[in-house]
């Protein structure tokens, strides 16, 4: 029984000191995420393809079963909106080749736009997909959180292709005004999505985003924590990513979401023990 848990991104300058050695060389840093955490949201690839000498490095760095969730390149999802796009999906499949098991989903966020009239092109280009990977959907146009009819339809098409819906639960964040600086931020760049706790297929992935504050995403994960708790008692295989807006504090949240939810499973497997922050001395 495992449960994976994992942050936006695996370096963060306020990470530095704190929760990874520092100073480290930067080709060494998601070695010491990697044994905070067990999976990372790669955002990075939305913006460019990276060359296969650095995804190489990335698999040196990580066990065969971290879980890497990658999002396909912007021009695929959201220039070219999943047509004739596929000389940049054949160059980002081959280079994220290196990684072998750790690409554990390829994630597909289609923009706000794209409504529930474009399943006909989603579905075409699913199905057209190799079937290699694992594929996981996150969809922003409103209808398909408020239209029952339109779920159902999306529902349809990813069970299809045996896709996963990814959520982006925001509830929390926008709960309350915010707080600090980035909460502001947060605000006006990430959308108001309602929180969806469907799996459709055995390896749910998870985007929860809170506060700054500690406690009040803490409080806001509950529902998830017994949400991800039955996942696991149902033989599911999740994948949970802690956000907050300045991300400062997320990977000991992370950390601390895993421990809630062992302390209803012991039997799920622990997370690595962190390599030590300070250097070790004789004295």
């Amino acid at each position: 029984m495992r449960l994976h848990v994992g942050c936006a991104m695996w370096t963060n300058t306020s990470w530095q000191g704190r929760f990874i050695p520092h100073p480290l060389p930067q080709k060494e840093r998601l070695h010491a995420y990697a044994s905070l955490c067990n999976a990372v949201e790669g955002n990075t690839t939305f913006y460019a393809t990276p060359a296969r000498n650095t995804v190489e490095l990335w698999a040196r760095q990580t066990d065969p079963d971290f879980r890497f969730v990658l999002k396909l390149p912007k021009p695929i999802t959201h220039e070219r909106r999943l047509n004739g796009a596929e000389e940049e999906l054949r160059a980002f499949l081959d280079a994220i080749e290196p990684l072998g098991p750790r690409a554990h989903a390829l994630w597909i966020q289609l923009p706000g736009s794209f409504s529930p009239g474009d399943l006909g092109v989603l579905a075409a280009f699913l199905n057209r997909l190799p079937r290699s990977h694992r594929y996981a959907v996150e969809v922003r146009h409103r209808a398909f959180f408020e239209d029952e009819r339109s779920a159902r339809l999306l529902e349809q098409v990813l069970a299809g292709a045996g896709a996963e819906w990814v959520p982006f639960d925001t509830v929390v964040l926008f709960q309350t005004p915010p707080t600090t600086d980035a909460e502001r931020e947060s605000w006006t760049k990430k959308p108001r999505m309602p929180r969806r706790t469907t799996a459709l297929t055995g390896n749910p992935i998870v985007r929860y985003i809170g506060r700054d504050d500690a406690e009040r995403t803490a409080e806001g994960w509950r529902p998830w924590v017994d949400t991800v708790v039955a996942w696991l008692r149902e033989g599911r295989s999740p994948t949970f990513f802690l956000h907050t807006p300045d991300n400062a504090d997320a990977p000991a949240l992370a950390r601390r979401f895993h421990d809630e939810v062992r302390s209803h499973l012991p039997a799920l497997a622990p997370l690595p023990e962190p390599v030590p922050v300070e250097p070790l001395t004789l004295f």
